[in-house]
Order: C-alpha cells, then sequence, then structure tokens
C-alpha cells in the first residue's frame, strides 16, 4: 500500500513525494502523458495521501480517512455511471453532489457546464469531513468550451482548502491560460521490463507473440492488462493490405496500385466507427515505423517487430514523400471523425493522391 505500490514514472511519484513532505503541494496540477501509465491513479493515491491521518508524504489506506476516501471515490463512479445512463441531458445533471474527494469525469462526450459551476459553488465552502478536499479533473481536454472560463476563474482565485489535478493526455490541448495555472507534473511510458510481467502472464502467447504484445502496449500497463493480440492483429489487417496495394513490394518501375485492393481495405478500415480511432491509432504506429527504420539502429523503437522486412519494403516505396503524403491524411481523418464524414472515400482519394507519388519512386 501507499505511493510504493504505484508502478513505472517514479519522477512523478518523486515530485508528488516531495511537495507532500515539504506542505508545499500547490492549488492546481496538471498530470499529463500518454494513456494508460498511472496519471489517474496517481492523483486518486495523491488525494488519499493528503488526507491521510498517519502520514504526510504518503498514505497508509488503513486509516478512516484512506477508507473514506475509498468510499467517497467509489460513490462517484456509480453516480457517474447512473448519469450517462439518463438520456434526457437535462437530468443528466441534476443534483449534482461533490464530495471532499471526487474524481470529475465527462458525462457525454463532454464534462458539462454544470459539472464546473457545481466544482466552482463547492470549492470555495470548507471540507465536510477531511481537511483538504480534492477534485480530480479525468480527461480534462474533454471540458466544454463554455465551461472553461468557469474553471479558469476559481484557478486565479484558487480556494485555501481545495486541490485541483487536472489529467489529460496533451497539455496542449488545454487552454494556455489553464496550463499556465497549473502546476505540470510529466508522465513518460512505463518501462518494458514492467509491461512484460503483465504481458508474460498471458499464457496463450507464445515467446513471438509476448514480444510483439509488450511493443504494441507501447508502455501502457492499462494496455498490457487487456490486451488481445488476436484481435489486434485483425485490426491491423486492412492497414497491411493498403500498404501492400499502394505500396507493392515488387522492384519493378511499372508496379501498378491495386485498386480493388485498396477498395477492399479501405472499406474495411472504415466500416466500424466505433473502433475507428484505434484504427487510426494503428495507421499512425505503422508511419512511424516505417520512418524510423530509415534511421540507422532504430529497430529497438519498432513497434511492428514482426513486419520489419515489409516495412522497410513499403518505407522504400512510399518515400518520404508517401509517408508524409498518409500522415496528412490520417490527421485530417482524426479531425474528422466526430463528423459525418464518409472516411471511405478519404482514403480512397488518399490513394489516388498516392499513385503519381509511387510512380516517380520518391525516395
Amino acid at each position: 500500500m501507499g505511493f510504493d505500490s504505484f508502478l513505472g514514472n517514479a519522477n512523478a511519484v518523486a515530485a508528488v513525494r516531495g511537495m507532500l513532505a515539504q506542505d508545499r503541494a500547490p492549488g492546481a496540477l496538471l498530470f499529463t502523458g500518454p494513456d494508460g501509465v498511472g496519471k489517474k491513479t496517481l492523483a486518486l493515491m495523491l488525494a488519499k495521501a493528503m488526507n491521510c491521518e498517519r502520514l504526510k508524504d504518503d498514505f497508509c489506506g488503513e486509516c478512516g480517512r484512506c477508507k473514506k476516501a475509498d468510499e467517497l471515490l467509489a460513490a462517484a463512479q456509480e453516480d457517474l455511471a447512473r448519469r450517462r445512463e439518463i438520456k434526457e441531458s437535462q437530468r443528466r445533471v441534476e443534483g449534482l453532489i461533490y464530495f471532499d474527494v471526487q474524481i470529475i469525469e465527462p458525462i457525454t462526450r463532454y464534462i458539462l457546464i454544470e459539472q464546473i459551476r457545481q466544482l466552482r459553488t463547492v470549492s470555495y465552502t470548507r471540507p465536510f469531513e477531511f481537511p483538504r478536499r480534492v477534485f480530480i479533473i479525468d480527461q480534462a481536454q474533454t471540458i466544454h468550451w463554455q465551461a472553461v472560463d468557469l474553471l479558469l476563474k476559481v484557478l486565479e482565485e484558487p480556494p485555501e482548502t481545495t486541490t485541483f489535478v487536472l489529467v489529460c493526455v496533451n497539455p496542449r490541448e488545454l487552454r494556455p491560460t489553464i496550463r499556465s495555472r497549473c502546476h505540470p507534473i510529466p508522465f513518460v511510458p512505463v518501462e518494458e521490463q514492467i509491461i512484460s510481467k503483465f504481458v508474460a502472464n498471458n499464457a496463450n502467447l507464445n515467446p513471438a507473440q509476448r514480444a510483439l504484445a509488450i511493443r504494441v502496449a507501447a508502455g501502457s500497463i492499462a494496455a498490457a492488462q487487456s490486451i488481445d493480440l488476436r484481435a489486434f492483429l485483425a485490426q491491423r489487417q486492412p492497414w497491411l493490405d493498403f500498404l501492400d496495394a499502394v505500396a507493392p513490394q515488387r522492384k519493378a518501375p511499372s508496379s501498378k496500385v491495386s485498386w480493388k485492393q485498396v477498395f477492399d481495405s479501405t472499406r474495411t478500415l472504415t466500416e466500424n466507427r466505433d473502433t475507428f480511432e484505434g484504427t487510426l491509432k494503428i495507421g499512425y504506429t505503422l508511419l512511424r515505423d516505417m520512418m524510423a527504420l530509415r534511421e540507422v539502429g532504430a529497430e529497438a523503437r519498432i513497434v511492428h517487430i514482426d513486419l520489419i522486412q515489409r516495412l522497410k519494403a513499403w518505407s522504400e516505396r512510399l518515400g518520404m514523400t508517401g509517408i508524409e503524403t498518409i500522415k496528412v491524411a490520417l490527421d485530417q481523418a482524426y479531425r474528422q471523425q466526430v463528423r459525418n464524414v464518409n472516411q471511405q472515400l478519404a482514403l480512397d482519394a488518399l490513394a489516388v493522391e498516392l499513385d503519381p507519388h509511387l510512380l516517380r519512386r520518391p525516395v
């Protein structure tokens, strides 16, 4: 129990413990870094450590306040789950109650203005049971634009007895004025040695598959614990078909794009809107691998270690011009995924755009 049980990101843990030991915890913290590396987990630990009856720079998990914090956080999660099931938008935010330790997450696609309004109201009152109130705003980048100014006003005049912990992947998705009022705590991918322990528990994988799963997890404990390699390979396959079509591995200058293969693969890539973001992420990792393989000694950074020869062939055929063209298209697809845009047509158009690049054989 305590911070010693936290896996990875020793620098982030040391920074948090140092602030607690010196009684210098700021009014607002910003935890940023990749998904699944423990940002929210450390924020929850911090909330207990700030109120633990026995320890100053840690939490025991056994005192009355630590146990009460666990109860409050569980109640908050149950309340969020219940509200997400409510179909009437107005009723989703009726009767919001915030505890001394509270996690605030999106009820819909956004953290709504009523959620931030309640945060502002409660922040300036004294805690009910704890010496310090802690509000953890998870996925802070999803705060509705109408609510950002409300949060900013609270951060500009922070309450004496409340600490805010904002959690998000990319700090640049937050308004600069929000970032400037928070003390940043950066997180990095967890070391492969730790990730491998979780993957090793999967008896269904052979050594080569475990090695691939470790790379696919990309330093995320959450991903390592839940990885389904068979599903990943199935989701990746249409990208391989697409790249084989637009960047054939034959060396003949007359190699042509296989348009039937292009259309079949783009249809499969885009047929499930619910998983399209994950599909895009796989496309990005394939592009990063192709770029990395153009550098000497970069194989240690490759995610798709089972595809190294094919990656080299695609990279040679596409060249930097083709790789950059695909990246621009993926960036556009990522921005447009929330709109009613025909993503298959966009990928088909990408293949058409790539064809003249391929015929010129860029390097």
